[in-house]
């Protein structure tokens, strides 16, 4: 009896609220004292917790974020404005830190990806002059917005966590609301701001050294640029252009409100605020990808004459 109770407590079968086992000599069922159903049970339950955990601190964290950005918007658009200063500050800083690497991205980006593969693969037809078509596609709608966003939450996104991050490691967050200054305002909303418009600003500037790098395709392959252009207007429409900045302008505003809410919520000392800066790259990707699901299709669905290629 003692062995069939020892296999029993190794490979435990669960069958309606008693946990059963069934015995290697006999074949017959025994049902195990109470003590061991209640370990049986809160194996299950703790499985259960370590397996949906991550997806409840992740929904958590989500809530969080849009209670902030609420707060944001509605700090935003409340009287008093004090954040003048910090709002130039924090545009001039993102302008200096990211224009040198988007420069290089949407040059590279442009000839590498849309640029040569599709060139390659439009001279087999005989119909290179089409590359100028497929660079608002590729461009225009894609490329160029989410190299800006990748640009953006990798180097300004990345500074405004760590220097939040820093400032809540030092209690200096604690402090400013104890002396009655809104940290929300003074300083998520500048940022918020800054990052919008940089974003909005560096999509056009994408915008023309992606198209640039589609340019030395064309010539890398010996066609001729009238084509290229021909095509490049015929299908290009202001929709593509204000879609790409608005679309661009809201993948800064989730850089910023992810960045900011992963700095304003570090802890841990110094690995703490290395952990939120990885996180805060993580969940701005993530964020920036599924916004631009939505906001393509919502637009592919309003605008279904941008879907013909001309």
């Amino acid at each position: 009896m003692r062995r069939r109770v020892e296999w029993a407590q190794r490979f435990p079968v669960v069958m309606g609220s008693a946990v059963c086992v069934r015995s290697r000599v006999r074949g017959q069922w025994y049902t195990l004292p109470g003590s061991l159903r209640k370990k049986g049970r809160g194996l299950v339950r703790s499985v259960a917790d370590r397996g949906f955990l991550p997806m409840k601190n992740l929904l958590e964290e989500v809530g969080d974020m849009m209670i902030l950005t609420g707060k944001t918007i509605m700090s935003a658009l409340r009287p008093p404005y004090p954040y003048g200063g910090e709002f130039i500050g924090q545009f001039l800083f993102a302008l200096k830190l990211c224009w040198f690497p988007l420069l290089v991205s949407t040059v590279a980006f442009g000839y590498g990806a849309p640029g040569l593969q599709a060139a390659n693969f439009l001279v087999l037809f005989g119909a290179l002059d089409r590359l100028g078509g497929f660079f608002v596609l590729a461009s225009i709608r894609e490329f160029a917005p989410f190299v800006t966003a990748i640009i953006v939450a990798g180097v300004a996104g990345t500074a405004i966590t760590a220097d939040l991050g820093a400032r809540k490691i030092r209690e200096e967050l604690d402090a400013l609301q104890v002396l009655g200054v809104d940290p929300v305002k003074n300083l998520v909303v500048p940022r918020f701001l800054a990052l919008m418009l940089i974003t909005g600003l560096f999509d056009i500037y994408a915008l023309l050294f992606g198209i640039f790098g589609g340019v030395i395709a064309t010539l890398v392959n010996g066609a001729p640029l009238g084509p290229f252009w021909a095509t490049f207007f015929t299908n290009a429409s202001t929709t593509d252009l204000w879609g790409s900045v608005l679309k661009c302008t809201g993948f800064g505003a989730i850089v910023a409100i992810v960045c900011c809410y992963k700095g304003m919520t570090a802890s841990g000392g110094a690995e703490g605020v290395g952990r939120a800066v990885n996180q805060a790259v993580v969940i701005a990707f993530l964020g920036v990808f599924a916004f631009n699901y939505v906001f393509t299709q919502t637009l592919l669905a309003t605008h279904p004459e941008i879907q013909v290629i001309r």
